[in-house]
C-alpha cells in the first residue's frame, strides 16, 4: 500500500512543538526587554505649558530646588510650584515674554473675576503606580540627594526621567544605599557630588554594616514598605 505521506512528515509535530516553544521565549524576551520601565519609561519628557529651564533656574542661576519644590523636607509629596511662586519673581523679571503669557493670564483680571485664576496645567514627569508608596521627606532626611533619582536637574532645558523607578531599581538601592547617602554638610541638592570611598564607608557604619552583612532593616526591603 502506498503511504499518503512521507516519513518525513512524522517530524512536523516535534518541529512545531519547537518553534512553537522558540517563538514562546522569544516574545517572554522581548517582553521582559523591551516592556521594562528602562524602554518605557526612562527618557519620558513631555512639554510644559510654559517652556520653564531647569538648566537656567536651578544651574546658572543656582535656585535651590527647595524654594519651589517647598514640602520635599516635609511631605511624601515634592509639591509642583503654584503660578504664584512663579509670579513672585516674574511680575517684575521677563515681564513681555511671550513663553510667559499663561503665567500672566493666571492672574490677569478677566480671568481672576471669572473662576479665581485657572492654574497651570503642569504635566507631572516623575509618576509612581498608586500602589507603591514613596515619601521625599524620609528620603531627605537620610541625606539622599536629588541627583540619584532625578539625575543632572540642573543641565536639562525640558525635565525627563533619567531612572526606571521600577521596584528593582528601588529595592537595588535600599539593599545597599550607601553611594547615595551624602556625609552630613553636603547639600542634597548639590548636582556636583559624587561618593567617594570615605563617604561609602561612612554611610555603612551609619547603616550598621557588620563587616560584609548588610543592615536587614534600614532601609527596609520588606513589601509593606512600599506597599501600604
Amino acid at each position: 500500500m502506498t503511504d499518503l505521506f512521507p516519513k518525513w512528515t512524522n517530524k512536523v509535530p516535534a518541529f512545531l512543538a519547537l518553534g512553537a516553544g522558540g517563538a514562546g521565549l522569544f516574545v517572554v524576551c522581548v517582553v521582559y526587554f523591551w516592556f521594562s520601565p528602562k524602554h518605557t519609561d526612562v527618557g519620558y519628557q513631555p512639554y510644559q505649558p510654559i517652556p520653564y529651564s531647569h538648566k537656567l533656574h536651578a544651574g546658572t542661576l543656582g535656585m535651590d530646588c527647595r524654594y519651589c519644590h517647598r514640602t520635599v523636607e516635609e511631605s511624601y509629596s515634592a509639591s509642583v510650584p503654584d503660578a504664584a511662586t512663579c509670579y513672585g519673581c516674574h511680575q517684575h523679571v521677563k515681564t513681555e515674554s511671550v513663553a510667559l503669557q499663561p503665567l500672566r493670564d493666571v492672574f490677569s483680571e478677566d480671568n481672576w473675576q471669572r473662576d479665581q485664576g485657572t492654574p497651570l496645567e503642569w504635566v507631572k514627569v516623575h509618576m509612581l503606580p498608586q500602589f507603591a508608596y514613596f515619601n521625599h521627606a524620609v528620603h531627605m532626611r537620610a541625606n539622599v540627594g536629588c541627583k540619584s533619582c532625578h539625575g543632572r536637574i540642573d543641565q536639562m532645558e525640558i525635565v525627563r526621567q533619567v531612572e526606571p523607578l521600577s521596584m528593582g531599581w528601588c529595592l537595588e538601592c535600599h539593599r545597599d544605599a550607601s553611594p547615595h547617602i551624602r556625609p552630613e554638610g553636603v547639600a542634597v541638592t548639590n548636582m556636583d557630588w559624587e561618593p567617594t570611598e570615605a563617604s561609602i564607608a561612612a554611610a555603612q557604619a551609619l547603616l550598621g554594616w557588620d563587616g560584609d552583612t548588610p543592615p536587614q532593616l534600614n532601609p527596609p526591603t520588606h513589601c509593606s514598605a512600599c506597599h501600604r
